[in-house]
């Protein structure tokens, strides 16, 4: 029994974007009661040579959608990158949610086979499926991931629980 691409992605797209208004949602909270600038939340880095938070939602949010664009061949919205602020964040994640919702199952059938040449330089070329499992999934949920860390280096009471959903 084989699992569908659509299965493979916009359901767990929207997942991790959930979890990611989640940590928006507590970050928010947590600046308000300690008193400390949001934007410092928003500009936070685990390390200097890595995306600050804003990055890293950036990031998962042009995973998800560049992901269903390559698969389909068609054009994803582009978005600015320019997000400073806790809401600009919730925007963009919005927007996101969006053009997720627009994809349906029949929409992405027969795209496992559709020849997918990887972002960058490597000019490495994957049949779909395997695009999704090794490069779009891996590389959303590490901004995912990074995103929860650096909240959670900052001091949000941000858990496990809020990562899984």
């Amino acid at each position: 029994m084989s699992i569908s691409i659509y299965r493979l992605t916009v359901p767990m797209f929207q997942r991790g974007i959930a979890s990611l208004k989640t940590y928006l949602d507590k970050a928010e909270a947590y600046a308000r009661e300690k008193n400390i600038d949001p934007a410092i939340l928003v500009a936070a880095r685990l390390a200097p040579d890595m995306l600050p938070l804003s990055g890293q939602y950036q990031r998962a949010s042009d995973t998800a959608k560049f992901a269903l664009a390559r698969l389909t061949a068609t054009d994803a919205p582009k978005f600015e990158d320019n997000e400073t602020t806790l809401d600009a964040l919730r925007e963009r994640l919005a927007k996101t949610e969006a053009y997720l919702a627009g994809f349906s199952a029949q929409a992405l059938e027969g795209t496992e086979t559709r020849q997918i040449t990887l972002p960058g330089k490597s000019g490495i070329v994957l049949p779909g499926d395997e695009y999704i499992a090794t490069f779009a999934l891996p590389n959303f949920y590490f901004h995912v991931a990074t995103a929860h860390a650096i909240l959670r280096n900052q001091g949000a009471p941000i858990g496990k629980r809020d990562y899984l959903g």
